[in-house]
């Protein structure tokens, strides 16, 4: 009987890893898939197409209100771009989700001492996630064509999205050849699947809002009432 028993565990535990196994190699392949997909949209250089838009999508803000190195990395990819005559506008995208927490007004400021007026760059304060950015781009924002700045280790995902969404995309890898994104490749993984799920489900963003095209005045996107975003001021 006890022989038994221990048989019947041993199988069980053999099944549960082969389950584990098998999801992690799902995960994998998904994770495979949308790389090699969204690989030949990816430019290393600023001289590529002409498109109406570049998305600067949102990474950490430091303690002091400067910009991360990711996200520094992210805008001046999109100043290049800019400046370079690739796209006309600038849109910022990212996390405002309370007074206390605001990725999108910083890279804002900063695009504005780098020169860019202010009527070219759209602010987006609930770019929650690179699937909501996506979402909002072509819904609120009435993206038709962008490029995004982002790492080597974010574009495959978040192209695969815009061009699910029938958004004439292609990446801008702002990358910096010295720096190490292991910690970010790996979540890349999970937030993959997540994105997989989220287009099959076609979920709807949590917050949408007033639209803003970016064929009109960025401006207006700098104010509003509480109601309708998050926004800071210069003092």
């Amino acid at each position: 009987m006890h022989r038994r028993l221990l048989q019947t565990l041993r199988a069980l535990l053999k099944l549960v890893v082969l389950a584990l196994l098998g999801t992690v190699a799902i995960m994998l392949l998904a994770v495979l898939y949308v790389a090699i997909s969204t690989r030949g949209a990816i430019y290393r250089s600023a001289a590529l197409p002409p498109h109406d838009v570049v998305l600067v999508l949102g990474a950490s803000i430091k303690s002091t209100g400067e910009l991360s190195p990711v996200l520094k990395e992210r805008a001046d990819g999109a100043l290049a771009l800019y400046k370079a005559g690739v796209v006309q506008k600038i849109l910022v995208s990212g996390d405002n989700a309370t007074l206390q927490y605001n990725e999108v007004y910083p890279v804002g400021k900063y695009l504005l001492r780098e020169g860019v007026p202010q009527h070219d760059i759209f602010l987006d304060y609930a770019g929650f996630d690179t699937y909501s950015s996506m979402y909002r781009a072509k819904y609120i924002f009435g993206v038709r064509s962008m490029v995004v700045a982002s790492q080597r280790f974010h574009l495959p995902r978040a192209l695969f999205i815009a061009e699910r969404m029938g958004i004439d995309v292609v990446g801008f890898d702002v990358s910096q050849q010295s720096d190490d994104y292991s910690q970010n490749a790996l979540r890349e993984v999970p937030a993959t699947i997540k994105a997989l799920a989220d287009l099959s489900m076609r979920r709807m963003p949590h917050y949408l809002g007033p639209t803003f095209f970016v064929s009109g005045d960025g401006s207006a996107t700098w104010v509003g009432s509480t109601s309708q975003m998050i926004y800071f001021k210069d003092e």
